[in-house]
């Protein structure tokens, strides 16, 4: 009985089995954080860039019931896109998107679109995806005064975008069905634009200067 108890209790993580502890630890004290400072002291606007993928499909949740209920669920795996842009300070969410693929097009579009909305200095944390951070996206950022800041390899949990993307997903899809794609589609992007506003309390919590790096002694192999 007390095995069972100690495997109830035993919380299980995941990270990246590459992942680099030191290298993020330094990313973070050395660039993330004074980053962090300097756009709530409204000296900068600092963005956390991602891009998610919104598979038309079934969304499991939990629901107690005394019999069992069935969902429905769409067929086929049609996707949604968004490539979205993560303010630190406001919680707003810039987003391009389609339902075709997210290259350095898309990248170069976001680019583009925050240069016109924001007149501050730009910095952007975002990984180290071939398409983001080819010539073209490099090239762009240089000639609209955008700094980029590529993460350390293998680093989600420094990227604070990785935690809108799961309450998009609870918020909208969760046992969720839709009709059509459109429907889906429409619900998805309706979230991400008011974010900041209908969901502020949620983004407050999630969007901190918090951030977990794992160490390796609490790894289970």
């Amino acid at each position: 009985m007390a095995f069972k108890k100690g495997l109830r209790s035993l919380a299980v993580g995941f990270m990246p089995a590459k992942a680099d502890r030191e290298k993020q630890k330094c990313f973070l004290e050395t660039i993330l954080k004074p980053l962090i400072e300097k756009a709530k002291n409204a000296d900068i606007e600092l963005f956390f860039l991602d891009a998610s993928h919104f598979v038309m499909g079934g969304f499991p949740s939990r629901v107690w019931s005394l019999v069992r209920r069935f969902v429905k669920t769409a067929s086929g795996r049609k996707r949604y896109n968004v490539l979205g842009a993560l303010n630190f300070v406001s919680k707003q969410v810039e987003s391009v998107c389609n339902d075709t693929y997210i290259t350095a097009t898309q990248v170069v579009e976001m680019l583009e679109k925050l240069a016109v909305n924001y007149t501050k200095p730009i910095h952007i944390i975002l990984d180290n995806a071939s398409y983001q951070k080819c010539y073209l996206v490099q090239e762009t950022a240089s000639r609209l005064g955008i700094t980029l800041h590529y993460l350390p390899t293998y680093s989600p949990n420094l990227n604070l975008i990785e935690r809108v993307w799961k309450l998009v997903k609870s918020k909208v899809l969760n046992s969720a069905y839709f009709e059509t794609f459109d429907v889906f589609s429409k619900n998805i992007t309706n979230c991400v634009n008011s974010l900041h506003t209908d969901y502020h309390n949620d983004m407050i919590s999630l969007v901190t200067e918090k951030f977990h790096i794992v160490d390796k002694k609490s790894l289970i192999f």
